[in-house]
């Protein structure tokens, strides 16, 4: 059985939209695949409703947090949700909130880049984006311009949260988005808590604190974890009895990943499952 718990669609920023997400994903011999969009549930419908018999499609969403970086600072973190209860109010106030701090976010890097005379349209670039706008999209923009060769590139240079044109936004406290998660009825995961190229990393303590608010689990195999972040992901993830999950991270042609490149064991997905009490699994 192969499962990939982690893509993206156009929901948010990825370039397949959510129904050529499932089919992809049928097509790349998945028999599990979630959806899991930068803050927002927008794309469950359309996949649920074009999902291919056969496969099986996990309702998900990937949460902007900031939680204690290695250095005692704050640093961005990734947290991905399973399986929640959408209508749960709490939650979707919050959502709600962080969609709003994307779209003012992205305006500002893109007036910033305007005012310094890049061939950047901030009203264009919104529009483009939709509620679950972010940086791919402002990147996508500047590949189009000519600006840069790549969306990789992009990112690497004038969308590095170390540039000019980088602009913060108030993301949710990792241990309040625990417990949102949890009180929604749904599973968290720390997404690729080891990816060091893109930069400061969360303190591993911080997970073991989390742990007593209801984390249920750690993305270990990740295209961006190395073999030895690995094995201290998984062996952490072991001591704190956490769900160990392997995910791809698709983008579509944002990146040069593909579907199912990482994969999460049957024993595990079947444990986030029974752990869940949101919504459930969508299957033939």
């Amino acid at each position: 059985m192969r499962i990939d718990l982690h893509t993206h669609s156009t929901a948010s920023d990825g370039t397949d939209s959510p129904a050529g997400l499932v089919r992809e994903a049928a097509a790349a011999g998945l028999d599990v695949v979630a959806i899991t969009d930068h803050d927002t549930t927008a794309g469950w419908a359309e996949a649920a409703a074009a999902r291919p018999a056969g496969l099986t499609l996990v309702r998900g969403m990937e949460m902007s947090c900031v939680g204690r970086g290695v250095d005692g600072y704050p640093v961005a973190v990734h947290l991905l949700a399973y399986l929640f209860d959408p209508a749960d109010r709490g939650f979707a106030a919050e959502r709600e909130r962080l969609r709003a701090e994307r779209v003012q976010r992205l305006r500002a890097m893109a007036e910033l880049m305007a005012a310094d005379g890049l061939p950047v349209d901030p009203d264009a670039v919104l529009a483009s984006a939709g509620p679950a706008a972010g940086r791919p999209h402002l990147a996508r923009a500047l590949v189009e311009a000519g600006v840069v060769p790549s969306v990789d590139a992009a990112f690497a240079d004038l969308l590095s949260s170390n540039g000019r044109y980088y602009v913060e936004k108030a993301d949710t406290p990792l241990r309040r988005a625990v417990e949102m998660i949890a009180e929604a009825g749904g599973v968290s995961v720390l997404a690729h808590g080891r990816a060091r190229s893109r930069g400061r990393l969360l303190d591993l303590r911080e997970v073991r604190d989390l742990v007593p608010y209801g984390l249920g689990g750690l993305e270990v195999d990740h295209p961006d974890h190395s073999a030895s972040d690995r094995t201290v992901l998984r062996e952490l993830a072991r001591e704190c009895g956490l769900l160990i999950t392997g995910s791809s991270d698709y983008h579509g042609v944002n990146k040069t990943i593909g579907l199912g490149d990482c994969t999460t064991e049957p024993d595990q997905f079947e444990k986030l499952v029974g752990r869940s009490a949101g919504v459930p699994v969508l299957a033939s």
